[in-house]
């Protein structure tokens, strides 16, 4: 079940996260930095699920779902406020402003999906009007997504080692490969990586092409590749920098099985890891 979903949020990286997880796990996403412009998207692009901060400028999450309850084109839209300071009483008063409940930040990769199965709601077949409805856990629902799993069969316990001196990177990644099966490992440096990579053996690395000034993926790549254990590990650059032909083509030239550059759809990069492990079953 492929989902609209709007996430109103003035944090970039909250953004991003959840941004990354949703359509990971296939969903559409739209956004919006503050209630006003949350209230405007939702009455032109009606999605199926609005995920809100709550500590917004302009317009902030309680004067959000007020307006959206009591505009009776958009009352029955599922809300979930998205907050960092659940003190007590505060659910009370989220409730009371009109969400139908709340997650807790830091968010989750890795449990989203399932936090926010309770508050998805599909049109009734029966009468055509919109009801609240508890769903499966969509989470484990994936299984039978080619979005979220790149093979149904033999697919979990590939070990993927992904390298990139950014947190959030890293992290993103963790979110997008490890609930489609893969064990995920990561470090921050070309070093680091190998060291990781004698140590867990992968079926696959990721690495970003420009890391720490002194080292980066083409120092990574010929550490591989001069170390008889690791020299067939295929290796996947993905940059959002270096564009320039030249770069690609010394990178394959290098012995990397893709160039690819971001920004990256999930279930796009999802195919690359299929394609470079020819031992996945197709979905």
């Amino acid at each position: 079940m492929s989902l609209r979903v709007l996430v109103i949020e003035d944090n970039a990286m909250n953004l991003a996260l959840m941004t990354y997880v949703l359509q990971a796990f296939g969903h559409e996403v739209l956004s919006a930095g503050d209630g006003v412009e949350g209230l405007e998207s939702l009455r032109v692009d009606r999605p199926d699920l609005v995920l809100c901060d709550i500590q917004m400028p302009v317009m902030d999450g309680y004067a959000f779902a007020r307006a959206v309850r009591a505009d009776p084109t958009t009352a029955a839209a599922p809300l979930v406020a998205v907050t960092a300071s659940a003190m007590p009483g505060d659910r009370e008063r989220m409730l009371a402003a009109g969400f139908d409940g709340y997650l807790s930040k830091p968010i989750e990769p890795a449990t989203l999906m399932r936090d926010l199965a309770p508050f998805i709601r599909q049109p009734s077949e029966a009468s055509g009007q919109v009801h609240a409805q508890r769903v499966r856990n969509l989470a484990a629902e994936a299984p039978s997504s080619p979005a979220l799993h790149p093979c149904s069969n033999g697919g979990a316990g590939h070990t993927i080692l992904v390298v990139d001196d950014e947190p959030m990177n890293l992290r993103l990644k963790r979110s997008l490969l490890e609930p489609a099966g893969f064990h995920v490992v990561t470090a921050e440096s070309a070093t680091q990586g190998y060291a990781e990579a004698r140590s867990h053996l992968p079926d696959l690395v990721i690495s970003d092409v420009g890391m720490h000034p002194r080292e980066g993926g083409f120092d990574l790549i010929r550490m591989l590749k001069a170390d008889p254990a690791l020299a067939g590990v295929p290796v996947v650059f993905i940059t959002a920098t270096h564009r320039d032909p030249v770069w690609e083509a010394e990178g394959l030239r290098l012995g990397a099985q893709r160039f690819l550059y971001r920004p990256l759809e999930s279930a796009d990069l999802l195919e690359e890891i299929r394609a470079c492990l020819p031992n996945l079953s197709a979905p």
